[in-house]
């Protein structure tokens, strides 16, 4: 199946990987699959910071959750949203479960590619295995 419609992933030239939600996708199982399969096949063996831009997102489903607390390539997360409803997503995303590696949620994009590319990148087959920040964002 092809997800072109609902995400796109790149690397942006200052050494991190970028998801791009396309706004109002329904995340379920299998494109958190896909979208996890896609940024691991661009890292190779390397672990690299990853930002996702979740803005209009519409829903986030239960099995998308679980794929997103399993270990990949990401050696930190920033999840980039604007609206009320990003930052219920959000809360759903880092609360429901201990995650694999560090992750914040912003609204200002500057702010979250300051803090993915302001810690050093982990050694390859090194995995976060704790969250290294516990604050959620607030409503």
């Amino acid at each position: 199946m092809e997800y072109d419609d609902a995400m796109a992933v790149d690397e942006d030239r200052r050494g991190f990987v970028r998801l791009t939600w396309t706004p109002g996708v329904d995340i379920d199982g299998e494109l958190a699959e896909a979208a996890v399969g896609s940024v691991d096949a661009l890292n190779g063996e390397r672990m690299r910071p990853l930002l996702v831009n979740m803005a209009g997102t519409r829903t986030l489903s239960r099995d998308a959750r679980l794929v997103f607390t399993r270990p990949c390539s990401a050696s930190r997360l920033a999840l980039l949203g604007r609206s009320r409803v990003d930052t219920v997503i959000a809360n759903f995303a880092l609360g429901v479960a201990a995650h694999p590696m560090p992750m914040r949620f912003f609204t200002d994009e500057a702010e979250a590619v300051s803090w993915l590319l302001g810690a050093s990148v982990p050694p390859p087959g090194y995995r976060w295995w704790h969250r290294e920040d516990s604050a959620r964002p607030s409503l």
